[in-house]
């Protein structure tokens, strides 16, 4: 009974209050606790789609026919495509694909409409970017259900065995549908962004509890000297990384590197820089290594989800895709897939290049301006 006195409930009492005390002053801790949950419930329930919908489609009509603008108004009306270009020849037909501005390219051929009425089974020529195996495995098999319904609506051409037409459809760059060289691409951007938000994320607040920011402060150094500091030993860390990623990857599961090295090793070194930067603004926020964490976590959970890593990207919602597009892992990825898988040159990579580096300079001058207001 003794265990129980009224001494050791008011001494448990008192520990208790001081615990509840400093969670409420902890307000990333606590910020955690809240929207953690919220964030995950969001991300699974409204911006995840395991079946994809509205996935950007070019189409080249080679003839102006009612069949073949049956056929686009077909594919308007269905919730798996969304066409987003009017090709004129062939050669843009592969460039669309190619630059990852399309999943998707639909070549109606000329003399189709007559071919269809004389019973000859025309070709419909389908082009898949299959670096997405599941965004284009749904929507080819639902392709040629979706065209045969609109024509036997449209034209009461009767429902027949064999087919009106067939579909020759072309994976590209993955026509086995293997998941490894969707994966192991992707695996070096997230595995870099885990790695480097941390070391950098830890950097200023582990000057702080070590008591050594004080020596760091009285040194003749400016704020940004201090951030390159930091940041450029791990920029080396992180290009291993990647070395190491891509040559096992290419070893063990046979992952191609088509493109250019050196290319790759230049915009996979921007992204580290980016991914270092924005972990360095962490650490000028975070009070302690524990809310440094806190917050690597909290940003590493979207860029997982959003980017287009564990799910199609182009079958999000707009608002999803929104918020991937100011995430750097989503642009890395296009990028990496892009040079390992399909060749892609720098002009095809413009837009993602451009926009980690603007991501990486709002880093930057986030965190100098915290390094100011808070250390000075």
């Amino acid at each position: 009974m003794k265990f129980f006195s009224a001494g050791f409930l008011t001494r448990t009492y008192a520990i208790l209050m001081k615990e509840f005390i400093q969670l409420r002053r902890d307000r990333v801790t606590f910020a955690m606790i809240v929207m953690l949950p919220i964030m995950q419930l969001l991300l699974f329930g409204y911006a995840i789609n395991t079946t994809p919908r509205n996935l950007p489609t070019a189409v080249l009509l080679q003839e102006s026919s009612d069949v073949g603008r049956s056929i686009i108004a077909a594919l308007k009306n269905t919730r798996y495509f969304t066409i987003t270009h009017q090709l004129s020849d062939e050669a843009e037909f592969d460039r669309v694909i190619r630059s990852g501005k399309v999943l998707f390219a639909i070549e109606i051929p000329a003399n189709f409409e007559r071919s269809l009425r004389r019973g000859d089974t025309p070709a419909l020529l389908v082009a898949a970017d299959a670096t997405d195996p599941v965004a284009a495995g749904s929507a080819l098999s639902a392709l040629g259900r979706i065209v045969q319904t609109a024509l036997v609506h449209d034209y009461a051409l009767p429902q027949q065995e064999p087919a009106l037409f067939e579909i020759r459809s072309h994976a590209r760059y993955n026509p086995s549908a293997n998941s490894s060289l969707n994966i192991v691409p992707g695996l070096v951007g997230v595995i870099l962004t885990m790695t480097m938000l941390v070391f950098t994320a830890l950097s200023v607040t582990r000057e702080i509890e070590r008591g050594t920011m004080e020596t760091l402060l009285a040194m003749p150094v400016k704020p940004i000297e201090v951030m390159l500091g930091k940041i450029l030993p791990y920029v080396l860390v992180g290009f291993i990384q990647a070395s190491l990623i891509i040559a096992f990857g290419s070893l063990l599961f046979g992952v191609p590197v088509i493109g250019s090295l050196t290319l790759l090793a230049v915009l996979s070194t921007l992204f580290i820089a980016t991914n270092l930067s924005i972990g360095y603004t962490f650490s000028t926020v975070a009070q302690n290594q524990l809310q440094a964490v806190q917050m690597t976590f909290m940003f590493f959970l979207p860029n997982l989800l959003l980017s287009g890593f564990m799910f199609p990207f182009a079958g999000m919602p707009n608002w999803a895709q929104t918020v991937g597009e100011f995430l750097p892992l989503t642009h890395y990825l296009r990028i990496v897939r892009a040079i390992m898988l399909k060749g892609a040159t720098f002009a095809e990579l413009q837009y993602d290049t451009l926009a980690m580096f603007l991501l990486m300079l709002l880093a930057m001058f986030v965190a100098l301006r915290r390094f100011r207001t808070t250390l000075d």
